[in-house]
């Protein structure tokens, strides 16, 4: 801007005493000339500025000052009188006056700024001034920047005084961006402000970013390409600069959003502005946004873009994360391709694909150790060292768990016939051997299997099945020693035994990979033979061991199962489980050959086959292949309509809430709401899926697993019995062990309803929803539970396997598939869980009845939920560590605190499932970012001991 003479200076200086004189006089004129007040009207009638003669007279005389200094350089601006002497780079002279004000006041918004508020009157002056510089004046370079400034000073106005649904903001912004651009083809670069909106500040770019998304999808409606760059290019611009001034201003959350309001997502890759500051509050936004879209294609880009920029950034563990929880298993390759130099990544990473069970295999130099480290070689090993470390070893026996000396009331004691010799039952056997197998699961030793084969011969027929088969859970993850122990009964005269025995061997297995591949080798003559307790073992056994594993020799095994011709109601049972088998060990993999086949047997069924109880472990087979992947199960809901029985309802409301598990969609939350709608009593299963699959969508999102309490009490308030009994079983899916005060206190209600199956479902429920805490509490519920249920067969055998889930793993062990900080869901862990929520839907033909032993799916979904730290070698390094609640930090300015109400513990600590860790000293860094399982420590560098004083 050329510099101003003297002359020129002289016109603005004439112009503020011409002014403030004129004010004088009115002021004068408005008391009135006589001394008499002649009251507000005449006060009124003198025009505008005897309207703001209240508050002049409260401000002060800065105000005042800043005041009549706004207002003549308005006059100057407008030039009302079109005096030749005030010239353009007089105007513009004044018009700077005016900007710096501006800039000066709206960079904080703590109040409203004062010259925001006395430029509110000339607002629309302005703007008319703005429009009567045409396209004749402005071929005056001056009038050009005169013409751009004043257009940005309008849009900082047009942010408060402008029409919301007209946008005048972005377009006058708009507007005076065409005229820069102007002066940049007639080479007037200097006289154009590089920062033009960073140096209005904060507000005015959050603002103008809304006004953007607006405009964007105003365009869009009119019929613009959203894929098309040339109809918005005015508007992208701005984003390309809005963006990096919030990326750079510490609001990397608004910066995100506006790039997912016009749809450009992509361009986040590109910002210079990303660092190792930035790049973690960023990504986690992305990951946590992501929950709440509901078109998969923003979801999958939003987790893409995460995991691009961890990738950049070098964070090749959190890019792991991110990639699993999309289910891009191909990108693993790539990333440990990336770190080839940093074999610590590499462990670490390999102990992540051990705890989502992803069946991978290293192809490297030092492959051998990290193929062991993803098998899960040395779980066992590392969980008895932890037992031993917490001084758990002892064996219990299902006495210690039901303490029934503490139940003994007066009154049940009369009940009973005190005298006499106890008459052991076989249904209490039976429950005795799952709470045996569940409370030693995994640390090799107990009181009734392992000593001798007495217990074993206490049971009968599947009873002794089951009983053979808890060895497997009590030696589960050690799969050399359990081979040994095991191996006799597979040589058992009795079928039924031989049976547990091969089941036993595919429990063994569950989530340990082993060169050998016991299970395949010991269980294929059985799958191929004529025995159907046989078939139904190894069926069951193979599901177990190789759950997640899509081993295609399996399939080939299990393929013929299914489509085998049925000839009555065991052949049946026989498709079911092999179904059921196939669903588990391909879950999640959409796999067409599996999928096709199933949906084949169940459209070539007769109706009397599809009438058959575990009829349903078919349709959950199919559900469990497409686990999570949302809208990818659409063909098969397509052809699952051609299927004439009503089964085909019950498999479609499955396949459906499978398929959106753990997506917090809240338009199948609806639909699924819609099902249970319909008042019936009859044939009402699919409503119950309907309930289940409520739970399933929302878990593992906190707004919308809360939102979902609230329908479940609607349901329960006004919908017939069979969607009541599905709704314990909803929370349990929502809760897996996690014993939360109010759903324990829900359950613990529903536990006594008259309704058997009701009852029974919320005693499970209690179980599941405690499963390994040992939670004081839910003991002394099931203990009473116990004694009001003592002559119900049915309700104590629930009560029983809900003890056994309670102390399951002696409390080192949890069901939980959420892991990793709750951003992955295990596909074995929940399908395990799925089979047993199932089989609760018709429980007199399911676990009380012959197929108790689908009980053990759910070892696919326990877990050690220790954390263990160790050195570059895996040997142990204990440390101190803080352990409290995990805090919600996503989107908080600066570095909030994570955990709250924490305790410090020193390693090897246990982990509930809403607890987080932290390290509580700067010795060491862990390779991971989120502590959970095994974490692998290395020096801080730049750690500086604290000297003694």
């Amino acid at each position: 801007m050329p510099p101003i003479n003297d002359e020129n200076a002289a016109t603005v200086t004439a112009e503020t005493d011409k002014k403030s004189q004129e004010d004088k006089k009115k002021k004068k004129k408005a008391v009135g000339g006589d001394g008499k007040d002649e009251g507000p009207e005449a006060t009124m009638s003198e025009g505008s500025d005897g309207k703001d003669e209240g508050p002049e007279a409260t401000m002060s005389e800065e105000d005042l000052e800043l005041k009549e200094r706004l207002e003549t350089c308005v006059s100057t601006v407008s030039n009302d009188s079109n005096e030749e002497a005030v010239t353009a780079p007089i105007r513009l002279k004044a018009l700077d006056v005016i900007v710096t004000e501006l800039r000066g006041a709206t960079s904080s918004m703590t109040s409203v700024p004062k010259p925001l508020k006395f430029l509110r009157p000339h607002y629309d002056k302005l703007k008319n001034l703005h429009s009567s510089i045409d396209s004749d004046a402005v071929k005056d370079n001056d009038m050009l920047v005169l013409r751009a400034r004043l257009a940005d000073v309008l849009a900082v106005l047009a942010m408060t005084m402008g029409k919301h649904e007209d946008r005048e903001s972005l377009k006058f912004k708009l507007s005076g961006k065409k005229d820069y651009d102007t002066l940049k083809e007639r080479g007037e670069t200097s006289r154009i402000d590089e920062d033009n909106l960073a140096s209005w500040g904060h507000e005015f770019a959050r603002s103008l970013a809304g006004e953007i998304g607006q405009e964007y999808n105003a365009r869009v409606l009119d019929g613009a390409d959203p894929d098309d760059d040339t109809p918005f290019a005015d508007l992208l611009d701005m984003v390309d600069v809005i963006v990096p001034f919030h990326v750079t201003h510490n609001a990397e959350a608004e910066a995100v959003d506006l790039l997912i309001e016009v749809q450009r997502l992509k361009k986040l890759l590109d910002q210079d502005a990303i660092d190792e500051n930035n790049y973690a509050r960023i990504c986690l936004y992305l990951v946590k946004t992501a929950d709440f879209m509901s078109d998969p294609d923003d979801l999958s880009e939003m987790l893409e873009t995460a995991y691009e920029l961890f990738r950049k950034q070098k964070q090749y563990y959190d890019a792991l994360r991110v990639a699993l929880r999309v289910g891009n298993e191909e990108a693993i390759s790539g990333l440990f391709s990336d770190c080839a130099d940093d074999m610590l990544m590499k462990k670490q990473m390999c102990l992540l694909l051990a705890r989502h069970r992803v069946n991978y295999e290293v192809e490297d130099d030092d492959d051998e150790e990290l193929n062991e480290l993803i098998g899960n070689a040395h779980l066992s090993e590392q969980f008895l060292k932890v037992a031993q470390d917490l001084d758990v070893m002892d064996a219990k026996t299902p006495e210690d768990i039901y303490k029934s000396h503490l139940a003994e009331t007066g009154g049940f004691s009369r009940r009973r016939d005190t005298g006499g010799p106890q008459v052991d039952s076989a249904r209490a056997n039976l429950a005795s051997t799952f709470v045996n197998a569940f409370v030693n699961t995994g640390f090799g030793q107990d009181k009734l299997m392992t000593p001798d084969n007495e217990w074993l011969y206490k049971n009968k027929d599947h009873g002794m099945m089951s009983a053979a088969a808890s060895l497997g859970s009590i030696l589960l993850w050690n799969v050399e020693e359990g081979l040994t122990q095991i191996d006799k009964f597979l040589y058992s005269s009795e079928d039924y035994v031989k049976a547990g025995a091969a089941l036993a061997v595919g429990i063994l297995s569950s989530g340990v990979r082993n060169d050998a591949d016991p299970a395949l080798a010991l269980l294929q003559e059985h799958v191929e033979g004529d025995v159907h307790i046989m078939k139904c073992a190894a069926c069951t056994g193979l599901g177990i061991a190789y759950a997640g594993a899509a081993r295609e020799e399996v399939m080939e095994l299990l393929l013929p199962v299914v489509e085998a011709e049925s000839a009555g109601a065991e052949t049946m049972l026989e498709v079911s489980l092999a179904g059921l088998a196939l669903g588990m060990i391909y879950v999640g993999k959409c796999d067409d050959t599996v999928g096709s086949t199933i949906v084949q047997r169940l459209m070539e069924a007769s109706d009397e086959d599809l009438d058959h109880s575990h009829a349903r472990f078919l349709c959950l087979g199919l559900g469990l292949l497409f686990l999570g992947r949302m809208e990818k199960a659409d063909a098969m809901l397509e052809a699952l309509r051609t299927v004439e029985h009503k089964i085909a309802k019950y498999a479609a409301v499955v396949l459906e809430t499978c398929a959106y598990a753990g997506s917090g969609n809240v338009l199948k939350v609806q639909e699924m709401l819609h099902h249970c709608a319909e008042h019936i009593t009859e044939d009402a299963d699919h409503q119950m899926a309907a309930v289940i699959g409520i739970g399933l969508v929302t878990m593992g999102e906190d707004v919308g697993s809360e939102m979902a309490l609230r329908a479940f009490d609607h349901l329960l308030h006004y919908c017939e019995v069979p969607i009541k009994r599905a709704v314990p079983l909803a929370l349990a899916v929502l809760n897996i062990s996690n014993p939360d005060f109010a759903v324990i206190d829900q359950l613990s209600r529903l536990s006594h309803d008259p309704d058997n199956e009701l009852s029974q479902n919320a005693i499970l429920a209690l179980g599941i929803v405690s499963a390994g805490t040992n939670n004081s509490r839910v003991a002394g519920l099931l203990r009473q539970l116990s004694e009001f249920y003592s002559k119900e067969a049915g309700h104590i055998f629930c009560v029983r396997i809900a003890q056994g889930l309670l102390h399951m793993g002696k409390g080192l062990v949890s069901l939980n598939p959420v892991h990793s900080d709750r951003l992955l869901t295990s596909g074995p862990a929940l399908g395990g869980m799925l089979v047993l929520i199932h089989s609760c839907l018709d429980l007199k033909n399911t676990l009380l009845d012959k197929s108790h032993y689908l009980l053990y799916y759910l070892t696919c979904a326990t877990n050690p939920r220790m954390l263990i730290t160790v050195n570059e070698d895996m040997s142990w390094r204990p440390v101190t560590v803080r352990v409290g609640q995990a805090v919600e930090t996503v989107g908080q300015a600066g570095k909030p605190k994570t955990i709250s109400g924490f305790q410090t513990h020193t390693t090897p600590v246990l982990l509930g499932s809403k607890e987080r860790a932290e390290l509580a000293t700067e010795e060491v860094l862990s390779v991971s970012s989120v502590l959970e399982g095994l974490v692998i420590l290395k020096d801080n560098p730049d750690y500086e001991p604290e000297e003694d004083k």
